[in-house]
């Protein structure tokens, strides 16, 4: 019997950046939202444990013991003492490199599923800990639904946000992978002040990227394709997402997003778009 999880990709609604820590991280505080789509990620049972990738951003990926998934795996299977094995299938619809969870969010959906595949129970707190060591953004990825993180990112309170449920999301990418180490070094180092507490979309509204300056910077496209997502008719919110470079708009209705989705690829016919909502 196959299970299957979906990486949901990751939208950072506003990303504030305080401070650098000590350990090379940075002090942030962020909005994280998760769309409806994503990723797919399927379990065979198997005596070994192993990872295969496909999909139409898999060129280049390399499904070895270095993968953020099969590293999950082996740290799981490491915390709970266990023997058995898995056949995982990663099947790569979201662009690499993009600022919308990536890794993490598969990362995450293969800890998800290896949980009921092994019968762990979900409330143990080694679990945590394995989604903290492998990464800022996994702990998010986990839960995939809409909080407020801190300090590295990890430090969690759920929201329960209604108004964003099922807001109407698009997604652009202009093909450009960026990693994240650089966009970061290119931080002014300049703290601009505390994301405002209150409902997610206001506080979003009132807040920022402070990765956007630096991702543009390397991307110049990332500027462009903002600033014209701003334009459209009926958005709500437009900004990039995480270290980019991605960029995002939540629409007040399905049908704009359709419009907007259409001057898009109008404009750019070799990006990269989704059209889905917020879950």
């Amino acid at each position: 019997m196959m299970l299957r999880e979906t990486a949901w990709a990751k939208i950072n609604l506003a990303l504030h950046v305080r401070r650098r820590l000590a350990d090379g991280y940075h002090d942030i505080e962020s909005l994280f939202a998760f769309a409806r789509d994503g990723d797919a990620v399927s379990l065979a049972p198997s005596g070994d444990l192993t990872l295969a990738i496909e999909g139409p951003f898999a060129a280049g990926l390399d499904a070895g013991p270095d993968n953020l998934v099969l590293r999950a795996a082996e740290a799981l299977r490491g915390a709970f003492g266990i023997s058995d094995g898995a056949a995982l299938r990663l099947v790569k619809n979201l662009p690499v490199a993009a600022g919308i969870g990536g890794g993490s969010a598969d990362a995450a959906a293969a800890l998800r599923l290896l949980i009921r595949h092994w019968r762990i129970d979900p409330r143990d707190l080694r679990i945590a800990a394995i989604a903290s060591a492998l990464g800022a953004d996994v702990p998010a990825c986990l839960e995939s639904r809409t909080l407020r993180g801190e300090g590295r990112g990890d430090a969690m309170a759920m929201l329960d946000e209604p108004e964003l449920a099922e807001m109407p999301l698009l997604l652009v990418n202009p093909k450009i992978a960026l990693a994240t180490g650089p966009v970061f070094a290119g931080w002014d180092g300049v703290d601009r002040g505390p994301l405002d507490g209150g409902p997610a979309l206001a506080a979003a509204l009132a807040g920022r990227n402070d990765l956007e300056p630096p991702a543009a910077a390397l991307v110049p496209e990332i500027a462009t394709l903002v600033d014209a997502l701003q334009a459209l008719e009926g958005v709500r919110l437009a900004r990039m997402s995480g270290s980019g470079a991605t960029c995002f708009a939540l629409f007040s209705d399905a049908a704009a997003r359709a419009r907007g989705t259409c001057v898009i690829r109008m404009r750019w016919p070799s990006y990269w778009c989704l059209e889905t909502a917020l879950k």
